[in-house]
């Protein structure tokens, strides 16, 4: 009951910064086009993608795939009617496997809202990348999926990613051996999970605001991570919980709002990226980088393609680094660093690696 209740709080916060974001879309332009000039020194790893890549039945499709901007795609998944919106570059001459994104939203948000704040879409244009923007169920979109608990059992959301790549992967040259996940918040939760799930399928994550440790998590490769937290996240705080809710008309707490100072090394968000570095296999100490006055890049000393990093934004909120969007509910979300962009470091991250087969 307790993990029902924090489900329920974090929802209400989420669901309050949905409606904020859908207002701020009506002025606002989208997600910053332009990483800074700090982005492009953090995010590197010691490892390679193999160049050969493998191919999925969608290179052999005729005529071949072309290119869709924010196409919403159906499928049925038991007895519920899925979507999810798909980016595809325009294929070269002669097509080549693409790598494939699943970019996977907050609580409430929902996949419109949160393909625009990403804009990996628009990236993956630019990069030669397929995006998948999966859109969760209900009234208020969510991800069967919670900040803890086990990795098991039969999941409605594990089944519809499933179905979803097996339905672009059919239809798309895609590189199977190069698919990745990401996520804000609630859909860092579910990008967390399909490490544990779906390691046959992904090779590399990177949740936002809400990287997950399930216990029982036994994955079947070791899948490579990076991860953002901001130190003063005001909904999944940075050493565990749910923060102050007072502002979404809830009721105030019986203690101080003020925020305790973070601890670096301690429970919560720090405690979650320890623990999948130990089960990448990656020594117990980390090394701490400062990129910015603001962002710090803690790198754990893994075995190659066992990568576990994580950019810690001191004084940021539940936002996603570079994103307009989150600047503009800084009321709910709290602060947005600059100083980095999540989508840029994100992808710099994912596509070095490549899942063995």
């Amino acid at each position: 009951m307790q993990h029902h209740h924090r489900h329920q709080l974090v929802a209400r916060a989420v669901v309050a910064a949905a409606l904020l974001v859908t207002a701020a879309c009506a002025s606002d332009s989208g997600h910053a086009s332009t990483a800074s000039t700090t982005a492009a020194k953090g995010g590197s790893t010691t490892t390679t993608v193999d160049t050969r890549p493998v191919a999925s039945a969608g290179c052999r499709a005729e005529p071949a795939a072309t290119a869709v901007d924010v196409d919403k795609r159906t499928i049925t998944v038991g007895d519920l009617d899925r979507w999810y919106l798909l980016t595809v570059p325009a294929p070269a001459s002669k097509p080549l496997p693409m790598p494939l994104l699943v970019d996977m939203h907050g609580l409430a948000e929902g996949a419109v809202l949160h393909a625009k704040m990403t804009g990996f879409g628009a990236l993956g244009t630019r990069e030669g990348f397929v995006t998948a923007s999966p859109q969760g169920t209900g009234a208020t979109p969510h991800w069967i999926v919670g900040p803890g608990g086990p990795a098991a059992g039969a999941d409605i959301d594990i089944a519809f990613l499933g179905k979803m790549l097996d339905q672009i992967e059919s239809a798309v040259c895609i590189d199977t051996s190069r698919v990745y996940a990401t996520g804000l918040s609630h859909g860092a939760m579910m990008s967390s999970m399909v490490a544990c799930l779906m390691a046959d399928r992904f090779a590399a994550v990177a949740p936002v605001a809400g990287a997950t440790a399930y216990t029982e998590c036994h994955p079947t490769a070791v899948v490579p991570m990076l991860t953002i937290h901001g130190t003063a996240d005001p909904i999944l705080l940075f050493n565990g919980g749910v923060g102050d809710l007072s502002i979404l008309g809830g009721p105030k707490p019986s203690t101080s709002t003020t925020l305790a100072p973070p601890d670096l090394n301690g429970a919560g968000y720090p405690a979650n990226v320890k623990a999948w570095a130990q089960r990448n296999g990656c020594g117990a100490t980390p090394t701490d980088t400062a990129v910015s006055k603001e962002v710090t890049l803690r790198t754990y000393p893994c075995p190659a393609g066992a990568d576990v990093q994580m950019y810690i934004v001191t004084g940021g909120g539940h936002a996603w680094p570079g994103s307009e969007f989150s600047k503009a509910i800084a009321k709910v979300v709290g602060y947005t660093t600059f100083d980095i962009d999540a989508t840029t470091v994100i992808w710099k991250f994912l596509h070095h690696f490549q899942r063995k087969h």
